[in-house]
């Protein structure tokens, strides 16, 4: 294998893609999507500001130093509109993009004319791969950009932590994208017709996304057991016929001990979630969003944790699929 024709393969991928009509379409579905969900961020945007303006004012008329000074509105609620859109238009553009990336050659014998030329079949699906790739990172770019340029319009300047937090949110929105994209890839390897491919993929887009949330709950449900019960206080009655509630040391022990086990049950219980949830890239995506969006919800290191977990994820899904793709692709028999 050589690096130039892998990059002449990705070159031709990538012009592909991007003069597609069906890539263009749902780009510009996205990009519209982001737009109207910009219009939102800036409405909330202005409310947000407004409110720390009279707060910030009624600090200031208070003369109090020691008093809490409200929190500056942050421009994160721009790109938690646009991870909306890339939730759902993210991961049909990459399904879209992958789906027929052999599958259609197949059907054309195109790619039986390709490998007769001085090229190997480890260049092929690599550079099949990075084009692919490639075209989802300006595809990605684009929306980020837009939203930057939207900011600047209304003379909205991030702040350097700003900047850090969604240099992190575009990471995991492209690996998001990449793994829907290379599971479109192993599918369009296995599948014969490309129109199988993209009603798959978009199977397994909706059901890894959506169904596998309910899965993960009623197995963490059924795995957990039963919620402890919660016991109940001690009560008499006195002559007049009123109820009262007895507090003793009986059920201060008993209560605790229910407390102990209601921790143990919801850990196991979120544990279980958890691990379900690591197969699913929208989950993983969503969570590493609303972490680094909302940081002030977690202790630092559980939030720390959480990121570093669900990139993990993130990384695993695409490489698992992309080996199968792979070794698919070099053992298949092209006639």
């Amino acid at each position: 294998m050589t690096v130039e024709r892998v990059l002449i393969v990705a070159g031709k991928e990538f012009t592909d893609h991007l003069t597609s009509r069906k890539f263009l379409v749902i780009l510009a579905l996205l990009l519209m999507f982001a737009l109207l969900g910009m219009h939102q961020g800036i409405d909330q945007y202005n409310q947000d500001l407004e409110a720390y303006n009279q707060q910030l004012q009624a600090a200031e008329d208070a003369a109090d130093p020691a008093g809490k000074m409200p929190e500056r509105p942050s421009i994160l609620v721009f790109f938690r509109q646009l991870e909306n859109s890339l939730m759902v238009f993210g991961g049909v553009l990459a399904i879209a993009t992958g789906a027929d990336l052999v599958s259609k050659e197949r059907e054309s014998r195109s790619l039986k004319s390709l490998l007769s030329h001085p090229v190997y079949r480890d260049e092929i699906i690599n550079g099949k791969a990075l084009g692919g790739m490639a075209a989802l990172g300006v595809a990605l770019a684009v929306a980020f950009a837009l939203t930057f340029a939207v900011l600047l319009v209304f003379s909205i300047v991030p702040t350097a932590d700003e900047v850090v937090t969604v240099l992190i949110f575009g990471l995991a929105s492209f690996l998001f994208m990449l793994a829907f994209f290379v599971l479109a890839l192993a599918l369009s390897v296995g599948v014969k017709e490309s129109g199988h491919a993209v009603v798959y993929g978009l199977t397994l887009f909706f059901a890894l996304s959506y169904l596998l949330q309910m899965f993960g709950a009623v197995l963490a449900g059924a795995v957990a057991g039963d919620i402890p019960e919660r016991p109940e206080m001690p009560a008499w009655t006195d002559s007049a016929g009123v109820t009262h509630l007895s507090y003793d040391k009986a059920y201060e022990e008993e209560y605790d001990r229910y407390a102990a086990e209601l921790e143990i049950y919801q850990s196991k219980r979120q544990l279980v979630a958890d691990t379900v949830y690591l197969f699913s890239p929208l989950i993983s995506y969503n969570t590493v969003a609303s972490t680094v969006f909302y940081p002030s919800n977690l202790p630092p290191e559980d939030a720390t944790d959480r990121i570093w977990r669900n990139f993990a994820a993130l990384i695993v899904f695409p490489s698992v699929f992309f080996a199968a793709a792979y070794v698919k692709f070099m053992r298949m028999d092209i006639r």
